[in-house]
């Protein structure tokens, strides 16, 4: 063998698993966009394998993928179906993504702020309802920080993520915190989320989190209910705008 022969590599092979995920992340795409609408059937392997590019074994590993996340049935003689979106398991990242990603609408956005709002809001009372003081004591340091940052925006928004993250911790709820949380992180990655800024956001902003340490101070488990979801839902209202078709995500 020359020497110029042992110089050269062959470039590593994609490996099946990510053959599998593109796959997977564009047959999502096309599902949630209505570009694969609810109850029609995927087409064959064989037009699916090759308009990929990729074996019909990654095609049928991909298809699992998405029968695990509810988006397809696969049944033995009538193929592959898109199943109806309230089969979906919206808190799966890719699911989640993708309808982020392509909420144009904003009625994703609208519903998911519904969901955190609720669900944040009942952890706000639990905090208020069973509290102790080395715990109200992390709710109003995290207010604290929130205030000494006003004037630094990405310190505030940060600040003001620990303190939402933080009444979710002292809730006690695991399940309502993890699914808020993933509800709520992924929804900051989006630019349409953050929306358009307002007068006085800052401070308005400020107030609402200073009325929920108010009532979890008070242990007024219905007042922290009703502040935390007015909160919530009335600054996305604030900040929400009609968006044009141009509109990118980040």
């Amino acid at each position: 063998m020359t020497a110029a022969s042992d110089g050269f590599k062959l470039p590593p092979r994609q490996r099946a698993e990510r053959l599998s995920v593109a796959v997977v992340t564009e047959l999502v795409e096309l599902i949630v966009t209505g570009q694969l609408a609810e109850g029609t059937l995927l087409p064959p392997e064989g037009p699916l394998s090759e308009h990929f590019g990729v074996s019909r074994t990654v095609i049928r590993e991909s298809a699992k993928r998405l029968e695990e996340k509810g988006l397809l049935i696969i049944s033995q003689g009538r193929g592959t179906q898109v199943a109806r979106s309230g089969s979906w398991n919206m808190l799966d990242p890719v699911v989640l993504s993708a309808l982020i990603d392509n909420d144009e609408s904003l009625g994703v956005l609208d519903e998911l702020t519904v969901v955190r709002g609720n669900l944040e809001a009942a952890m706000a009372a639990a905090v208020a309802a069973n509290r102790t003081p080395e715990e109200l004591t992390r709710v109003e340091h995290a207010l604290q920080v929130m205030r000494q940052t006003q004037h630094e925006s990405d310190s505030f928004n940060e600040a003001d993520v620990v303190f939402h993250l933080t009444v979710m911790e002292l809730s006690r709820n695991r399940l309502a915190e993890n699914i808020t949380k993933r509800l709520y992180r992924r929804a900051l990655e989006s630019k349409r989320f953050h929306g358009m800024q307002y007068e006085g956001a800052f401070s308005s902003t400020l107030d609402q989190h200073a009325l929920v340490v108010d009532a979890i101070a008070r242990q007024d488990a219905a007042a922290a209910e009703k502040a935390m979801r007015d909160h919530i839902i009335g600054s996305w209202q604030r900040r929400r705008f009609e968006p044009s078709r141009g509109d990118a995500e980040a």
